[in-house]
C-alpha cells in the first residue's frame, strides 16, 4: 500500500506514542480507511525504517516470549553522539535471519545487523556507503557477543 507522506508522517507519530502494531493497525483503519493486515502493519513500520518503543512491563518477572511480537527497542534513544556503540536484539527476528537487530554507532549512526543461516555477520548501514571506525566495529562485536549471551545464544 502506498502512503502519503502526511500519513507516513502520522503512522510515525503513532509509533513515536508507543502505540502496538494492533493499535497502529486500528488507527489506519479508522483514520485513513484503509485496511492492512497485521504482517502488513509490520513491514510498513519497519519499510518507514521506523522502530517500535519496548512497552514498560507491569511485572518484571513475566516471560521475554509471551509478546515477542510487540516492540523492538530502539538504542538510538541513549547514544547519539555519546561515544560509545549500543546494540539491541530484535524480538521479531528479520526474514532469513538467525538473529538480527541494530546498532547506533559512536558518532550517532545507524544500522541494522543479522546473523544468516551460514553464520555470517551482515551489517546494513542507514546511510548508503557509511563505513564504521575500525574502534566501533571491535566495540559493537564485542557489545554484540555480550547481548547474544545475556539472550542465551
Amino acid at each position: 500500500m502506498k502512503f502519503t507522506p502526511e500519513q507516513s508522517q502520522q503512522i510515525a507519530q503513532w509509533v513515536s506514542q508507543g502505540l502496538t502494531l494492533g493499535d497502529i493497525q486500528k488507527q489506519i483503519r479508522e483514520t485513513f480507511q484503509q485496511s492492512l493486515t497485521f504482517m502488513e502493519v509490520r513491514f510498513l513500520v519497519d519499510d518507514l525504517g521506523l522502530l517500535l518503543k519496548d512497552k514498560e512491563t507491569e511485572n518484571p518477572e513475566k516471560s521475554d516470549s509471551a509478546d515477542a511480537t510487540e516492540s523492538i527497542s530502539d538504542p538510538a534513544e541513549d547514544a547519539m553522539g555519546d561515544g560509545t556503540v549500543k546494540v539491541s536484539v530484535d524480538n521479531l527476528i528479520r526474514p532469513g535471519a538467525l538473529v538480527s537487530g541494530d546498532v547506533v554507532f559512536s558518532d550517532g549512526m545507524k544500522a541494522t545487523w543479522y546473523v544468516d543461516q551460514m553464520g555470517r555477520l551482515g551489517l546494513s548501514p542507514a546511510q548508503t556507503g557509511y563505513q564504521p571506525s575500525q574502534t566501533d566495529i571491535q566495540e559493537f562485536q564485542m557489545a554484540l557477543q555480550s547481548e547474544l549471551r545475556k539472550k542465551g545464544l
